[in-house]
């Protein structure tokens, strides 16, 4: 029958020394739907400072990421797209893609014994698309971020490991090291993987005197690939327009590089490590739609019976990286479980191998091979809509919105980073939207590196609280330091160094804050609601504003991040139409009205008890 031929057809062309073929097709499949799915603009959380640091050849927060930030440098000058963001969320596709298709090969030799055949092909086909189009990777390829180059390095690390494990030669050893010292120069969690790296060399070389020599002769190209950091103290000498950390010395390097600042949400209580648990295990049948998950399951029993060894080596990946995740307290999480989807679909192709091994007719080749197809098409079609930001422009019409209405010369005061601080970053300094507004973070002031970066950005707002800074820093010393120090009087200063910027400045600069701001920093002051912010006023006169020019794209992302961008943005507007109806301006309190209900996306007369 035809289709039986043509089954026939994709299994020789499969069997036929094809690998590279395959590997082609499989990065070119997710790239171009990377592509479909690609941010074309600003994300949310740390998009905007990220494509800023590369940008301008800045210092990312901790820990540095300096690959990341030479290799998005140059991919931000490709001509790939008119926009820098554009660029890198690019950069971020070709990693991901690239890093699957690295996967892909070293699932082809690991699973190689003697000869090469069409079960192995299509289990190492399988599980790379799987874990191409599982949300959390998937999301790492639409924009821009750090994980997608770590994506890069965890299979080839692997794959290099395999092959060094096999050969046995001191090249591949060589630049097993080097890799895994560069590697921790993109991200620190590259640590998840020696659990079962150090298992997997020890079961084959065995706990001797030699086997620890090896070891030990590794640490010179590995301190090579980990040289890179170096490139962090350097820079930050030359004093970029984004320093965070400030790692000119050993002693702020060593902070950087660790962590310091986040240290305080890892290993926090039970009841964090309890509510991530809940969280991944909830979350990760959604990953992969099921499909995946199922192999996965077959491919560890079968590994428990045939292999313990390589049973051990994913159990590890997957109980060391969740074991570490589950104990940071963020709510961003997810990209810290990459490494637990590695070893899902690590299991998952043994899963598949075992099954096919089942079939020896065209026939059953046949069903066997739409069976995968349909598994990866399933899961493609539930996670699309979830991962889809290519008509997201929250984060950039947000942004704009704030910054295009203020006044000149306006002091903002907020904390919102993910949605607002962090993306302020590049439209003002790579993309020069009203450079002239002062966007300081509430929550930054808590880090002495923060008031350098400011007296370069703003001199005189600095100088205006010079005695509040040095007064607050005094303390600040000693917090940062580990000595004793009373929180009383550190909260006390650190409040003090905030009021002084209202102060000082509330005469001369129109100084706003956003809602999220407690009233305990601008004690003294009215709030009084303009576009999205609160502006800060002596008095309770009426003051009156232009109506503002709303940048809005409609998203139906179901996100958290979507959902509350969206909401601030319309709760601002309901808030300024009461301000308007309080004082009798009923017709302009209606446009507001009005305008917060067409964001929310239905007309106003369905909107009642403002």
């Amino acid at each position: 029958m035809l289709w039986q031929s043509s089954f026939k057809g994709m299994r020789e062309f499969f069997t036929a020394h094809q690998e590279k073929n395959i590997a082609a097709i499989i990065w070119l499949i997710t790239f171009i739907v990377y592509l479909q799915t690609l941010a074309r603009s600003v994300g949310f959380i740390d998009s905007g400072e990220l494509a800023t640091v590369a940008v301008t050849l800045g210092i990312a927060h901790p820990t540095g990421y300096p690959l990341f930030t030479l290799l998005g440098r140059i991919f931000s000058m490709f001509p790939v797209a008119t926009e820098e963001i554009v660029r890198l969320n690019v950069f971020s596709a070709v990693c991901v893609a690239t890093g699957v298709t690295l996967f892909y090969f070293f699932l082809l030799e690991l699973h190689y014994k003697v000869e090469k055949n069409f079960s192995v092909l299509a289990s190492a086909s399988f599980a790379s698309l799987a874990l191409a189009f599982s949300q959390t990777v998937w999301s790492q390829a639409v924009s821009v971020e750090v994980y997608a180059l770590h994506i890069v390095f965890i299979p080839l690390i692997l794959l290099l490991f395999v092959k060094a494990i096999k050969q046995d030669e001191p090249r591949w050893w060589l630049l097993v090291a080097f890799v895994v010292g560069l590697s921790f120069t993109n991200h620190m969690t590259t640590l998840l993987l020696a659990p079962a790296l150090l298992y997997w060399f020890f079961a084959e070389h065995g706990l001797t005197q030699q086997a620890f020599k090896k070891i030990l002769q590794l640490a010179v190209p590995f301190i090579a690939g980990l040289s890179l950091y170096l490139f962090l103290p350097l820079r930050a000498m030359q004093q970029p327009l984004l320093n965070w950390g400030n790692p000119q010395t050993l002693e702020k390097l060593w902070w950087h590089i660790s962590g310091k600042q986040f240290r305080v949400w890892m290993f926090s209580s039970s009841d964090v490590a309890r509510k991530q648990f809940n969280y991944f295990f909830e979350h990760l049948p959604l990953e992969f739609f099921y499909i995946p998950l199922i192999f996965a399951f077959i491919g560890m029993i079968v590994l428990l019976w045939s292999d313990r060894r390589m049973f051990v080596v994913v159990a590890l990946l997957f109980i060391g990286c969740v074991g570490y995740a589950i104990n940071y307290d963020i709510h961003d999480i997810d990209s810290y479980f990459i490494l637990a989807f590695f070893a899902v679909v690590i299991a998952s192709s043994f899963g598949v191998v075992k099954i096919l091994s089942q079939f020896s007719s065209s026939i059953g080749f046949s069903i066997a091979g739409i069976g995968l197809l349909v598994g990866i098409v399933v899961q493609v079609r539930a996670n699309w809509s979830e991962v889809d930001q290519s008509k997201n422009f929250l984060v950039e019409d947000y942004t704009k919105t704030i910054l295009t209405n203020l006044p000149p010369h306006s002091i903002v005061l907020s904390y919102q980073w993910d949605y607002f601080v962090a993306a302020s970053y590049y439209f003002q300094h790579v993309k020069k939207v009203r450079s002239d507004i002062i966007v300081l973070d509430k929550e930054l002031f808590r880090r002495s590196w923060y008031f350098p970066q400011l007296e370069k950005m703003y001199p005189s707002l600095m100088q205006k609280s010079q005695r509040e800074a040095e007064l607050f820093l005094k303390e600040l010393y000693k917090f940062e330091h580990d000595l004793p120090y009373q929180f009383e009087v550190i909260e006390g200063r650190y409040t003090e160094l905030l009021e002084s910027f209202v102060e000082k400045n509330i005469d001369s600069l129109p100084v706003y804050v956003t809602p999220e701001v407690e009233t305990q920093y601008t004690s003294g002051y009215l709030r009084v609601p303009e576009v999205y912010l609160y502006k800060l006023v002596k008095d309770t006169g009426y003051v009156e504003v232009q109506f503002p020019t709303v940048y809005f794209r409609k998203f139906d992302g179901k996100d958290k991040y979507s959902v509350n961008i969206q909401q601030l943005a319309v709760q601002a507007l309901q808030r300024r139409g009461m301000y308007e109806r309080y004082y009798g301006r009923d017709s302009l309190a209606q446009r507001y009205f009005s305008k917060s209900a067409e964001l929310k996306g239905f007309s106003y007369p369905h909107i009642a008890n403002f």
